[in-house]
């Protein structure tokens, strides 16, 4: 199968600096090219883009944010995020929102390649150089979860009710709310769904089997 690529980048030159690094493998082809978000939606769109790579700072909007569109639009599409620098926080977002993968443009060829390789075969599974090391990283950070946080999100994961989790654990529902409202902004969450992914991804949990 022949990847049909997307090179998102504001920067004509980096644009073509990819163009020519996958001019030199047979499995992957440069279908288009775009320098702006607005540009981006159109240009997956027309060209069936299997994967687009995306410089994480665009000057209409951020890489993160173009993402999450252009996934609106195709669900199974590949994306993998371009750093200018390493940065851990960067990448924990890219991870959040479910991106494929996460490379600065300082990494070796093979690891963009490698990149692109795994966001067409497994869009929805993250990949990045140095991931186990920066998840450690975040798990030594202050500011993790409590105890208390800590069960309730377990039998979140267990799929039980707000009230039932405070009948479990003996407190008000309020209480239980405040619990949930605290892990939502730690895990920079909107819901449910969300808080059990990024714990799972971040090592808090071991597995999710209710949601």
């Amino acid at each position: 199968m022949t990847i049909r690529l997307v090179a998102v980048d504001e920067h004509v030159l980096l644009r073509l600096g990819l163009n020519r690094v996958v001019a030199t493998v047979p499995d992957i082809t440069l279908v288009g090219e775009a320098g702006s978000a607005a540009d981006a939606e159109r240009v997956v769109a027309e060209t069936r883009a299997d994967v687009v790579t995306i410089d994480a700072s665009l000057a209409d909007t951020d890489g993160i944010s173009l993402a999450r569109r252009l996934r609106a639009g195709s669900p199974d599409l590949g994306v993998v995020l371009l750093s200018a620098v390493s940065d851990d926080n960067l990448l924990y977002r890219a991870l959040d929102a479910g991106l494929s993968a996460y490379v600065t443009k300082a990494a070796p060829i093979s690891s963009v390649l490698a990149a692109i390789r795994h966001a067409a075969v497994a869009p929805h599974s993250f990949t990045a150089p140095g991931l186990s090391s920066a998840l450690s990283r975040r798990r030594g950070q202050s500011g993790l979860l409590s105890q208390r946080e800590q069960e309730v999100l377990s039998l979140m994961r267990d799929g039980l009710s707000l009230p039932a989790i405070a009948q479990r654990l003996t407190v008000s529902e309020a209480t239980v709310k405040t619990y949930v409202s605290r892990l939502y902004s730690k895990l920079r969450v909107n819901n449910r769904s969300q808080a059990l992914m990024a714990a799972v991804n971040q090592g808090l949990l071991v597995s999710v089997d209710a949601a």
